[in-house]
């Protein structure tokens, strides 16, 4: 049976692609703008630009090729404009059951076999689970229960590529760009929606960025409330104890501060408790927690105010398994601590999609101005995908594409595909 509505899908996404047309400037960017994205929305193993041209133009596919190259390669369009058309259309569809809840900031890692795209370099990969050599781009979403839209995306250009004058020529990388860390990048996406007057007043970070305390800082200066993933190693001030403003060697030289881990483990059995959570559209998850009010241990100076610490220890495990340390109200539920907490789990969901359904990381090119146009569009390619979703009935199948699919010569084969050898 067909979903509701379902026969009109092809004329919602053109009336969707002509809005974002109206951003990009010159007339002749009209028609690779609808392919490119046309062809990241259609079924296929690998959305780069050759296997996209072949999808969108399979009687000329070699002219169709060199056009889309053009286009996200070195097409003069402002990433920011087409961004803030797909947060237009698409925020009013993701909020029509309830508002945004969050900023989540995180990475995705792309992995890449050579050494010559923009920023590619030996790191953390999260796809990969391990050091890679890969490129990683930091993301700032807004997110509710329902639904999640990357909002600003930016490669971190490792400080290799920075200092490097002939290998940015090489690339393309604007001047203005300089070595910046990732929580400094994420700090600046955060200001950026700050000042964008974007909806929304609690940041989530995980404990790749939750560690560094000039980003919690810079979030609480900036009027939001955070939930941060932190590292076992991280110091507060033991319980009762009272903290002293900032020494020279900052309080980390203090003895009555303890690390949250230690402090975990030898809080009593009555602390912990099962709290269940909403994750998902259909499934309630639970897991043991304990919260307590701490004073973090900071090298920054001042006297530190309280803020939640709340730990997870599933049971079976021989140790807590993850910290936070939140800026929520003192009064907040216990649940809806944890429930903040776990809202993180949306990103997930960002990259899974962006990645294998709209192929965020098949782009083939070695540029900077190439990386960020792809991004965008993949985004923008998404944000529909999130805007059909959001008309389905929440008892629905939610199918991430309907659209009719294109012809394609049965003997194509693209590159990077695995039935290509």
């Amino acid at each position: 049976m067909d979903l509701p509505g379902a026969k009109d899908i092809a004329s919602r996404f053109t009336r969707y692609v002509e809005e974002l047309v109206s951003v990009i400037g010159h007339a002749d960017r009209a028609g690779p703008f609808r392919d490119y994205c046309t062809g990241l929305v259609m079924p296929g193993e690998r959305k780069s630009v050759e296997p996209m041209a072949a999808i969108t133009a399979p009687g000329r596919t070699a002219a169709q090729h060199q056009s889309l190259l053009h286009f996200v390669g070195q097409g003069a369009w402002l990433d920011d404009d087409v961004l803030t058309k797909v947060r237009q259309m698409v925020l009013p569809q993701m909020t029509r059951n309830g508002p945004i809840e969050a900023w989540i900031i995180d990475d995705t890692g792309i992995p890449k076999k050579g050494q010559h795209s923009v920023g590619v370099s030996h790191q953390y990969c999260g796809q990969l689970g391990k050091q890679a050599n890969c490129q990683v781009a930091v993301t700032l979403s807004l997110a509710n229960r329902h639904a999640s839209l990357p909002v600003a995306y930016q490669l971190y250009l490792p400080k290799a590529w920075a200092e490097d004058d002939d290998r940015r020529a090489k690339v393309g990388v604007p001047e203005e760009i300089t070595f910046k860390t990732k929580p400094q990048i994420a700090l600046e996406q955060i200001r950026w929606a700050c000042e964008a007057g974007l909806a929304g007043n609690m940041a989530l970070v995980d404990a790749g960025y939750g560690h560094d305390s000039k980003l919690r800082a810079g979030i609480t200066e900036l009027g939001k409330r955070y939930v941060a993933g932190i590292q076992p190693q991280t110091l507060v001030w033991k319980p009762g104890k009272r903290p002293s403003r900032a020494s020279k060697k900052g309080h980390r030289a203090a003895p009555d501060t303890i690390s949250v881990k230690d402090l975990a483990l030898g809080l009593r059995r009555k602390a912990w408790h099962i709290i269940q959570w909403r994750e998902g559209s259909n499934e309630w998850l639970s897991s043991r927690f304990a919260r307590v009010r701490v004073h973090v241990a900071s090298e920054r100076p001042g006297k530190p105010t309280k803020e939640w610490l709340l730990i997870e220890w599933p049971e079976g495990e021989k140790e807590p398994t993850k910290y936070f340390l939140s800026t929520l109200p003192s009064s907040i539920t216990f649940r809806d601590l944890v429930d903040a907490a776990k809202l993180r789990w949306r990103i997930e969901r960002d990259y899974q999609e962006l990645k294998q359904e709209v192929g965020l990381g098949h782009y083939e090119g070695r540029g900077w101005r190439g990386f960020h146009h792809h991004a965008t569009m993949c985004i923008a390619a998404y944000g529909f995908l999130v805007s059909e979703r959001e008309t389905i009935p929440p008892s629905g199948p939610r199918p991430t594409a309907r659209l009719p699919q294109l012809a394609v010569p049965d003997s194509y084969r693209p590159r990077g595909s695995s039935l290509a050898a």
